[in-house]
Parts: structure tokens; C-alpha cells; sequence
């Protein structure tokens, strides 16, 4: 930096990037780009209450020659931070702060976690104690108007400014606290710089100059309005919302805040002075691993050498070889050599406690696998010397960079081996990761079209002519779709609205956690990194790429569903059989289980069950894990090409041939075909004679084209290299006796095939499980499908999809019962039992009361025994109720209708009598008749016939989510599969990546707008009023794999109504409706009635309309009997506070008339007005015919209490 001023320097000091989340709109690397080019060498970073950019804006800048300077404008508590009460803590003072050294650097990260971690309250906020304790190394500025000094002045109250002024210049030192000054032409910042300047004066305290900086360029203030609106829900011509009333916190030029500020130069001056002063390095790559306590202080590496070496004998036996001995001697040296032997010890140590816990762990993931050392010490269980994986694809000695063990654990039980870290290395010293969302091109899109309050529909049509997939940006999309360059073209508003979305695009939108990552460090995790709350887990401010440059151990722990299925299978197999599994030692070469993979039956089993793979793997006819490997490699984006020669090579293994015969030992495994990273890197090593090391080096320059790399690489591969002296570093494959020619060929296709090369470590591992799946559903069918519907507990659409597949394996399922489930789905000889938790209303408690009372004291042997014995317990009438309509009591011999008329009195009857025989006021005759009325279940029951079957089966599905005894679609079956082209469950595999794991792109074929047809049942149908106040469905259409939203505009809603009922059985034909993070839905173009439809519907069933008799009864405890009067129901009453004077109702009266008018009928609507508290009755044409359908929208609109029917 210079060392002498020139007049017209200065640096800007308070300035907000784009990690002042929807607020700052200035990406750091445009930042510096345009410091730079405004010639300036020095530049702030001030952001929100966070730290969230400071490493990105360091590393950048200095990149750039430009010197970066560290701080944050952090919020500040009216009172203590720990006040936090409505209406006097939710206001918050900002205050600016640098880091003048290392040690300011320091105490800012704890300024700022301690905001999050104590102070949150609306904003992370910090009082004078904080700043009191850790202000040594920082300078501050009194911020922005915002600031808790220009707000005193505001309220007039110059007293109370002064004193806070000299309270911070008493915290920070003399010449460490500045008064700020900025020049915005907002009409409130003239008054503040008046007082400021006479503050300054008074007190002594200097002056500076800043422009509190929120985007690059002075054009840019519109788009920042926009920002702002997205940040807080707004659209741009809301009256009442949060602006600037600006459009000068740009980055100015020097030039133009001297012009500002030329009365004051001193203000200038001094940020050149501050610029100097603030002087902090940031330390990359040292390492920060927290020391493993090895037992009676052990040397380290010893201690891990042993644990390896007895790992090796017991892992191999009397098959240890030379070349395990020699690898396991090189990694464990190069782990030794790179500073890794805690991190192994760590890594070993917590998987050993998960495994004593019982908790499953995971084969492996990602190219850990790869290393013979986590084999040996039980961190994975791969072999990579029978499955040839290397181990500089995970740990390279010629690059340095952190090991990176991903473990997975049980889902459910992950958490308790991270408290298991907490515990021994310390709450202080663990934390999980931030993550980002950021805006991306179709979000940008919705998001800038909603702050315009442009109508929903262009602005949905404009965002699905972005391609879905991963990586689109809207500079592609505008290079790929013509229409919508044509549209960007023609039409100012849209030309707008995507010029905007641009400037967003890539933003970061919100913070997060980390679904997996953890970092552990030796000190305190704040003496590296900022820290906040997320929610209730303590998390870093830092991603988990920046930890690992700072030299902090990152690791992932991953909750995998699978694992959580294969422990529940082997405790179900256990408890059936006696027979306890060992899936370590699991043999992998069992010929049954690859046919039936061959075979297609691959529902449920990891990584192969979904359509497209299951095809493939028909083909592939895999008849080792080997092939399940290659399959699981092959099938991507990419490699997929490979596939239609990888089969006509497998199938024909005479027919392979290699481009050199130093290629057949490498490439034999895949039948001559390159599928794995691993392969690329025995290529370069065996044939040019690169050490492993290098090739790992060459394998990444290849993935990601760096061709001037690649140029020189090919040199090195075809004819080698030599140092200095001459000596061979490289041998080269001409002097390996290939020629120039064949060598070109072969690094071509490496090239080529290197950027979608799959790691083969991951997908050995991968294919471990997959395996272990396959082989469970092989043996041991029902308590594997059993463990599935278990883990898919709360979503019925995976339970329904897997239901059916069990009902395609001839398995039974049966509903719940009240003497045999459990909490969970159980295997009852052979059978598969729905658990009680799975019903709606039934929480896990009252099922673990039940049991408890069934296991004390036998089975429930009447309805009424249930009743008395549960009468004590925290058991509601709702869940009793939920019990009954599932069909849970049904093995007692009673008709659900019988018990549902009944069981409410009978209840509050056994309650009365318990409080009576508490209070000693039963006699011995009632407490005889009592326990004879338990053997008499049947006699007290009214004499009524059960529900029709098709009732039944209503129930089920309300209480369980699916249709369990029966299906209403079973009989249409055939018609449906004729008549559509998917099912639900296709729309969803076929749009939606699934939750473990790998993408798989042939499968999601299915793009927007693609034109569908699908058939199913009706079970919900929602009305709402558009804009133009015309009325739209969306129905909920369920088949027999699950259920699919169709969403019904006016037009098809007024031709389709009599069909689009509930209970109705349609073919619906749409076009598919794909957004992000939401599951596909169908805009309906047409329906057709499935033959048969009115005989099927139960609106017109004699039966259906008695039970809808009883149940209206039932809600009214008014039922008789077959002989009990129905009172017909004669006026609909609406109790609301509308005043009907007021225009602005108007709109809102009309859209609840058009609802009226879309349920005509002869029932009169009354409305009571609170005001007049009068009763006034609709005109006749709005009379209606009401259903529930209608009540529950007008219970949404006006309240459930004021809304009846009488």
C-alpha cells in the first residue's frame, strides 16, 4: 500500500454484500472487480449482524492486489441481550466494526456468534457488556441512521447522544471509535451530519466518511428495491413497507465522496488512516485436528499401526499376502506423513462407539472406501484389495488436502453419535455446518415476479420455460428456448422482470444446517470461526469448503434410511426365527439373489428399485457385485452411453477388444469399457508409469477440462518426462511399447469419458447394500417389506406404493388390531400387521399404554373391557374413535357401526362410575353388574346393520392414509392400465430424485409440460376463487400407487363439475406441472367417467345414505336406532363482522356469492352481522345445497365456529 495520501484516496468502510441475505445486492467477486477498477486498494466488508462472506471477500481481494478489510455492522440490544420482550427489545441499534489485527479479528468472531447465540431476538444483537469484553483490536463507527447515536439525535434527545458517543469512545480508546457521516440525499441524514460534526467537536471524537454501500452501481437502486421486497414479502407498490428513499448507497467513486464531503476532508482522510491501520492475515491450510487421547500415552502412530495391524488379521486371517502387508505399511506411512493419524483415531473411535451401541453404520461412502487402513480398523467394510480401489483417490500424498471420511449411521439414531462427539472433545469445540440456498433461475423468476406484482400465471409461464434441471441459469435458458428470447425481446414487462431475476440469480437466499456435516476442531470452534444458532443446533458461519482451507476437521454424518430398514429386518427376522444376522460377514456371491435382481424384482432394494434401473438391471443379467457396481456407476447422466456396449461386451466376452493389451487387466472388469475415476487413474500409471499420486492429479484435471493441463499432460503420457538432469520422472507409454498413435487414442477417450467418471469406491460401497437389500427380500420377504413400511411411516404414498408391492408378493396385509399390533408394522405369522401409530389420531403414547395394559394384563377380550382398562389412561375419545373407524377392534366381534354410535357414552358411563367408586358412592350391586356387562359386550349395542363395504374401506383410508382390506380401484384395474399412460407413482420417480442417493436421469424423463393421462379415484376436491373471482379445483386423484394433485381452471371446471366429485373414479388428461422442491402436479385438460361409474358411486347407495344418517346423528349424539327421527336440515347460518357499507368488501361478498351460486340448491343462507346484530337472509338465487365441501371453505373464510347448519 502507498505510504503517503493523496488528496483525492479514500476507502470505502461500511459496505454490505450479497451476504446481507436480500438486502446487500453486490456479489463479493463484482465488488472487487469493480474496486479494482475504480483504482482503489483497499476495501471493507460490513455485512448484516454476519461473517458469513468475510473468508470469500478476503481470499478474493487479495487475489485481486486489493486489501481486504474485516467487519461486520452488527445490531445492538436497547437493553441487556438478554431482554427480549415484545414491543421494547424488538428494535435493534446498528454499530459498525473492523478488525483492526488479528486479535480484533478474533474478538469479532465472538462479538458476532455471542449476537446468535445469546442476544437473538428478531436480530442477533449485542449490548456494551459484549463490547466491553472484547473490544481490544477493534475499531467502530456509529453506523448508519440505524445507529444508536444518529437515532438519539432523530428523537431529539442530543444529551443521550452525546453520552452514548462517549461511552463508546471509552470502550474502544481514543482514535479506535469514529463518528460516521454519509451524504445520501435522504432528508434525515442532513440532521444527523449537523449534530454529528458538533459531536465530533465537543467530544473529540473524529469523523468519517462512508456511503453504508448496498449495490454496485447507481442504476442498480431498483433492483435493490426489489431485493428488499423479496426479503420482506412485499410488492413494490405496497404504501406500507421498508425503502431506502435513495438511489445513492452505491460504491462511489473517490472523486464523487470527495465532492460530497469536500467541506470535511479530515472525514476522508481518516478512512485512509483506518485502512492502514486495519491489518489482519488469515491462516489457510494450517491444520486444526483435536487431539485423540490414546491410551496410558501411547505414541499415536503406534497406537493407530496396532489397531490396523490386528484389524488386518482378524479382517484376512491366513490370507494376509505381501501385497496387503505392503499396502496397509504405505498408507498407514503416508497417513502418518501427512499429519492424519488422529483424524483416522478419531473417525475409528466414533464408529466403534456407534457399533458397541448398536447403531448400524454403513459399508462406506465415497472414496474412503478406497483405503485398506479404514478397512482394516473397521470404518469401512470394502475390501479394496478384492475390489482394486486406491487409496490416493481418497488420500493423495502429492496434493495436499484433507481426508474426508462421509460415514452413514441409522437416520434415527445419528444423532446420538454426534452427541457422542459432543461429549468427549467438548460442547465448545463441535459444531455443525451452514449451508446456503440461493435463488436459482427459476426462483429468481417467481421471486422478482411477485415483488412486481406481476399476475401469477405469466409469471409461472415464464419460469417453466426454463429447462428444470441442474446448472440452468437464464442466460442458458435464453440461448436454448427461442420463445422465450422472442418473449425477453418483444415485451418491455417480461424483458424486465428477467433483466432483474439476472441480477439475483446465484444470491444466497437463506442460511441453513448442514444436513451432515460436523466439524470438530482442538480449540474452541469460535477461536476459528463465527458461529450462530440454527434453530437448536449451534452451527459455523463458514461452509464446509471454507473449514477445510482453514484447516479445521470437517466430517459428514449421513442419516441413511436403509440402514435404518436393515436393523429393523434383522430384529423382525431375530425376534421370528431366532436367527441372528451378521451383515459384515455377509456373503456376496449367492446366485438366487442375482436373479431375482435379474428378474426384476427390485422393489425396495437400495439404489435398484426404480423403473429405469430396474430395466437395466434385466439386461445386465448381474451375476456378482461386480456388475452391481458397474451398474450403479453406469447409470447417469453421462456414462449412460456407455451402457449399450457394456452389455454387448458382457454378454459376449469373446468379442472384447482393447485398444492395447496393457489395458485387459485394467479394463476387464468392465468388459473393456472405462466406467470408474479409479480406472483413469491405472491407466496413466501403468501405462506412462505416473506414480498414484500424480495420476489422481491428472484424473482431476481431467474431470474438470483444464485443457492447457491437459495438453501438457498428454505430453507427459505419450512420451514421458525428465528433470534437469535428464533423470525419468515420467516414463511415458511409448517408452512402455505403445505407439504414438494408440497412446493419442487411449488419452482421448480417457478425456472424454474422465468429467463423468464415477468414483468406484462410492459405488462398491453403494452396491454392498444394495446387495444386503436384495438378499433380505430374497429370504426373508415379509419382515424386509415390514422394516420398509416402517421407515416410510407418515408418508402414504410411499406406504401405499409399498403395500401394493406386497400384495404383487403375495403378502397379506393386515389392518390394525387392538390385541396384536404394536407401535410400528409387526409380522404376525407371515403376515404383515399395520402398527397403531400408524393411525390418524393415535399418537405413540397412547399406543405404548395400550400395549403396556395388554401386555400386564392379558388380551382386551370386549369393547368395553378396552374401555374400562384404558379409562385411567391419557387416551382421547378421538383416538378411540380413529381405533374403531380403522377397524382395530374388529377381531371383538362388533360392527364398527354398532361402536361407533356407541362408544362415546360408554366411556363417559365407565368415567362416571370410576369417579363415583373413587367418592364410595357405588353400591355392590353396580360394581357386579359391571363386570358382568364386560362378558355381555353385545347386549349393550343397538340393533343396527354394519356399514357397506365400500364405507368400510372410506375409513380405512381416512384413518390410515391408503385402503388396506380392499381398494374401490381393484375391480377397474385393467380399464385403468388401459386407458393412461402412468400412474402416480411413475410421475413422482420420474420428476423427483429419491432420498438415497444417486440421480438418475433416464428415469426422470418427464419434463414440464409434458402432456399425461392418469386415472384414479377422487378423495378430495378443494374450491377456490381466481382474481376475476371465477372458481378453480384442485383435486386430489388417488390410484393404486398413491396420489397426484390436479389442478382445474375455471374453463374445464364448469365442463367437468358433475364429474370432478369425491368418491368418483376418472381418467384425468393433463399437461404436468413441474417446479422445484414440490412434487408434480397435473393441470387437467379433460376427464372421462370410467364405465360403471354409477353403480359405483355411493352417492347413489341405499346403504351409504343411511351411514351418513347415523353419522349425522352420531356428531349430535342423537341416534335412535333404525327408528331415531333424521331432522332435516333447514337453514345455513354465517356469523361475520363484515361491514357491508365498506367498499372494499365488495370483491370479497362477490367471491363468496359465486360459491353460493356453484352450490345452488333450496337451503337458505343467513348471514348475522355483529354490528347491527341482525339477521339478514341471501336472496333466493343463492340459496344452496350444502356439502363438506362447501362448509369447510366457508369455515376457512369466516371460522368454524360461525358457520351452522341447523
Amino acid at each position: 500500500m502507498r505510504g503517503w495520501l493523496f488528496v483525492r484516496d479514500f476507502v470505502h468502510l461500511h459496505v454490505h454484500t450479497e451476504y446481507s441475505l436480500l438486502d446487500g445486492a453486490i456479489r463479493i467477486k463484482d465488488l472487487i472487480r469493480k474496486v479494482k477498477e475504480l483504482g482503489m486498494e483497499s476495501i471493507a466488508i460490513t455485512d448484516h449482524g454476519v461473517m458469513y462472506g468475510v473468508v470469500d471477500f478476503y481470499k478474493e481481494a487479495v487475489k485481486n492486489g486489493i486489501k481486504p478489510i474485516l467487519g461486520c455492522e452488527v445490531y445492538t440490544a436497547r437493553r441487556s441481550r438478554f431482554d427480549k420482550e415484545a414491543n421494547i427489545d424488538s428494535e435493534q441499534g446498528h454499530l459498525v466494526l473492523l478488525a483492526e489485527n488479528i486479535t480484533g479479528y478474533k474478538n469479532l468472531m465472538k462479538i458476532v456468534s455471542i449476537g446468535f447465540i445469546e442476544g437473538y431476538y428478531y436480530k442477533p444483537r449485542i449490548d456494551i457488556e459484549v463490547l466491553k469484553k472484547y473490544s481490544e483490536g477493534i475499531i467502530a463507527l456509529s453506523a448508519c441512521l440505524s445507529g444508536d447515536i444518529p437515532r438519539m439525535i432523530l428523537m431529539g434527545n442530543y444529551a443521550k447522544a452525546k453520552s452514548l458517543a462517549l461511552q463508546y469512545k471509552a470502550i474502544f480508546g481514543k482514535d479506535n471509535f469514529f463518528l460516521e457521516l454519509q451524504f445520501n440525499s435522504i432528508p434525515d441524514q442532513n440532521l444527523v451530519n449537523q449534530n454529528i460534526i458538533k459531536l465530533s467537536k465537543e467530544t473529540g471524537i473524529p469523523l468519517i466518511a462512508t456511503n453504508d454501500v448496498h449495490y454496485l452501481r447507481k442504476e442498480d437502486a431498483r433492483a435493490h428495491d426489489i431485493l428488499l421486497c423479496i426479503q420482506t414479502g412485499k410488492k413494490v407498490n405496497d404504501e406500507d413497507r421498508i425503502r431506502f428513499n435513495t438511489d445513492e448507497v452505491y460504491l462511489k467513486t473517490a472523486e464523487e465522496m470527495w465532492e460530497s464531503f469536500k467541506s470535511i476532508p479530515e472525514a476522508l482522510e481518516n478512512t485512509i488512516k483506518v485502512s492502514q491501520r486495519c491489518n489482519v492475515e488469515i491462516e489457510f491450510n494450517k491444520l486444526h485436528l483435536p487431539e485423540y487421547k490414546v491410551p496410558d500415552n501411547q505414541d499415536h502412530f503406534t497406537f493407530l499401526r496396532n489397531l490396523c495391524n490386528e484389524g488386518m488379521r482378524d479382517r484376512y486371517g491366513e490370507g494376509i499376502n505381501r501385497e496387503i502387508t505392503e499396502r496397509l505399511d504405505y498408507e498407514l506411512s503416508t497417513i502418518n506423513q501427512m499429519g492424519y493419524v488422529d483424524y483416522f483415531l478419531i473417525v475409528w473411535d466414533f464408529i466403534k462407539y456407534a457399533k458397541d451401541q448398536g447403531i448400524m453404520v454403513g459399508p462406506g461412502r465415497g472414496s474412503g472406501a478406497g483405503s485398506l487402513a479404514a478397512y482394516c480398523l473397521g470404518i469401512t467394510n470394502v475390501d479394496p484389495i478384492k475390489y482394486n480401489l486406491l487409496f490416493e483417490r481418497f488420500l493423495n500424498p502429492e496434493r495436499i488436502s484433507m481426508p474426508d471420511f462421509d460415514v452413514d449411521f441409522c437416520y434415527e439414531r445419528r444423532q446420538e453419535v454426534i452427541d457422542y462427539v459432543i461429549s468427549k472433545y467438548g460442547e465448545d469445540r463441535v459444531a455443525q455446518i451452514i449451508t446456503f440456498g440461493t435463488m436459482a433461475a427459476r426462483a429468481a423468476i417467481r421471486d422478482v415476479g411477485r415483488a412486481l406484482d406481476i399476475p401469477y400465471g405469466e409469471v409461472d409461464a415464464i419460469a417453466k420455460m426454463i429447462p428444470f434441471q441442474i446448472g440452468m441459469t437464464i442466460d442458458k435458458a435464453l440461448e436454448l428456448n427461442p420463445e422465450l428470447k422472442e418473449l425477453y425481446n418483444s415485451d418491455m414487462k417480461i424483458k424486465v422482470l428477467i433483466d432483474t431475476s439476472r441480477l439475483f440469480e446465484g444470491l444466497p437466499r437463506h442460511a441453513s444446517t448442514h444436513a451432515a456435516g460436523v466439524v470438530i476442531s482442538k480449540e474452541p470452534v469460535v477461536e476459528y470461526v463465527p458461529l450462530q444458532r440454527n434453530e437448536d443446533s449451534i452451527t459455523t458461519q463458514f461452509t464446509m469448503g471454507l473449514l477445510e482451507e482453514l484447516g479445521l476437521l470437517k466430517m459428514d454424518f449421513l442419516g441413511l434410511r436403509t440402514l435404518t430398514v436393515l436393523r429393523d429386518a434383522a430384529w423382525l427376522i431375530e425376534k421370528t426365527y431366532g436367527v441372528k444376522l451378521d451383515y459384515d460377514n455377509m456373503k456376496m456371491d449367492d446366485a438366487k439373489v442375482y436373479r431375482m435382481i435379474t428378474e426384476g424384482k427390485t422393489a425396495g432394494v437400495f439404489q435398484l428399485e426404480s423403473t429405469g434401473m430396474t430395466r437395466f438391471m434385466k439386461e445386465l443379467k448381474p451375476t456378482s457385485l461386480e456388475d452391481i457396481i458397474a451398474g450403479i456407476s453406469l447409470y447417469r447422466p453421462g456414462p449412460m452411453d456407455q451402457i449399450p456396449r457394456y452389455l454387448k461386451n458382457k454378454n459376449n466376452p469373446e468379442q472384447v477388444k482393447y485398444e492395447h493389451p496393457l489395458l485387459e487387466d485394467i479394463l476387464d472388469v468392465t468388459y473393456g469399457c472405462m466406467v470408474y475415476q479409479e480406472q483413469v487413474m491405472q491407466i496413466v500409471r501403468h501405462l506412462a508409469g505416473y506414480s498414484m499420486g500424480r495420476a489422481d492429479l491428472v484424473r482431476r484435471a481431467m474431470s474438470k477440462k483444464k485443457a492447457d493441463i491437459m495438453q501438457k499432460e498428454r505430453q507427459n503420457f505419450i512420451f514421458g518426462s525428465t528433470d534437469k538432469n535428464g533423470n525419468v520422472i515420467i516414463k511415458g507409454a511409448i517408452r512402455n511399447g505403445v505407439d504414438e498413435a494408440t497412446a493419442n487414442r487411449i488419452f482421448d477417450e480417457m478425456m472424454d469419458f474422465a468429467s463423468y467418471a464415477f468414483n468406484k469406491s462410492h459405488a462398491a460401497a453403494y452396491a454392498v447394500i444394495a446387495y444386503q437389500t436384495a438378499w433380505l427380500k430374497y429370504y426373508y420377504p415379509v419382515e424386509f417389506m415390514a422394516a420398509i413400511l416402517n421407515s416410510y411411516l407418515g408418508s402414504s404414498d410411499k406406504v401405499s406404493g409399498y403395500v401394493s408391492e406386497c400384495k404383487s408378493m403375495n403378502i397379506e396385509i393386515l389392518p390394525p388390531d387392538i390385541n396384536e399390533s404394536h407401535i410400528k408394522f409387526s409380522v404376525v405369522k407371515g403376515k404383515i400387521r399395520f402398527g397403531m401409530a400408524a393411525v390418524k389420531n393415535v399418537g405413540e403414547n397412547a399406543v405404548r399404554e395400550i400395549i403396556r395394559e395388554r401386555e400386564k394384563a392379558g388380551n382386551y377380550i370386549s369393547f368395553r373391557d378396552f374401555c374400562e382398562r384404558i379409562s385411567n389412561k391419557d387416551i382421547s375419545k378421538k383416538c378411540v374413535e380413529s381405533l374403531i373407524k380403522c377397524g382395530a377392534f374388529d377381531s371383538l366381534g362388533v360392527y364398527r357401526s354398532k361402536l361407533m354410535v356407541s362408544y362415546e357414552k360408554m366411556i363417559d358411563s365407565i368415567q362416571e362410575s370410576r369417579r363415583k367408586n373413587l367418592e364410595g358412592q357405588l353400591s355392590i350391586f353396580d360394581i357386579v353388574t359391571n363386570i358382568e356387562d364386560i362378558n355381555k359386550d353385545e347386549n349393550i349395542y343397538p340393533d343396527i346393520k354394519e356399514y357397506p363395504s365400500n364405507v368400510l374401506l372410506a375409513m380405512e383410508k381416512e384413518m390410515l392414509g391408503l385402503y388396506v382390506s380392499g381398494h374401490p380401484l381393484e375391480e377397474f384395474k385393467i380399464e385403468i392400465s388401459n386407458n393412461t399412460t402412468f400412474n402416480s407413482m411413475d410421475l413422482k420417480l420420474k420428476t423427483i430424485e429419491d432420498d438415497d442417493g444417486l440421480k438418475e436421469a433416464e428415469d426422470r424423463i418427464l419434463t414440464d409440460r409434458t402432456t399425461v393421462v392418469i386415472g384414479g379415484i377422487i378423495t378430495e376436491k378443494k374450491i377456490k376463487a381466481t382474481k376475476n373471482d371465477n372458481l378453480m379445483a384442485f383435486v386430489t386423484l388417488e390410484d393404486l400407487y398413491g396420489t397426484i394433485e390436479i389442478i382445474v381452471f375455471p374453463r374445464e371446471l364448469k365442463s367437468y363439475q358433475e364429474l370432478l366429485t369425491e368418491e368418483n373414479i376418472v381418467i384425468v388428461k393433463g399437461r404436468l406441472s413441474i417446479r422445484e422442491d414440490e412434487e408434480p402436479k397435473v393441470i387437467c385438460s379433460e376427464v372421462k367417467s370410467m364405465n360403471r361409474i354409477k353403480t359405483h358411486n355411493k352417492m347413489e347407495n341405499k346403504e351409504y345414505k343411511e351411514y351418513k344418517e347415523q353419522k349425522e346423528h352420531i356428531q349430535n349424539n342423537e341416534y335412535k336406532g333404525n327408528k331415531g327421527n333424521k331432522s332435516k336440515i333447514r337453514k345455513l347460518y354465517i356469523r361475520t363482522t363484515w361491514d357491508k357499507t365498506n367498499k372494499e368488501n365488495e370483491g370479497w361478498m362477490k367471491s363468496v356469492l359465486s360459491l353460493f351460486q356453484y352450490f345452488g340448491g333450496k337451503i337458505p343462507v343467513y348471514f348475522y352481522y355483529f354490528d347491527e346484530k341482525k339477521l339478514h337472509v341471501v336472496d333466493r338465487k343463492y340459496w344452496v345445497n350444502p356439502n363438506r365441501t362447501l362448509i369447510s371453505e366457508l369455515e376457512n373464510r369466516f371460522g368454524i365456529d360461525n358457520v351452522k347448519l341447523i
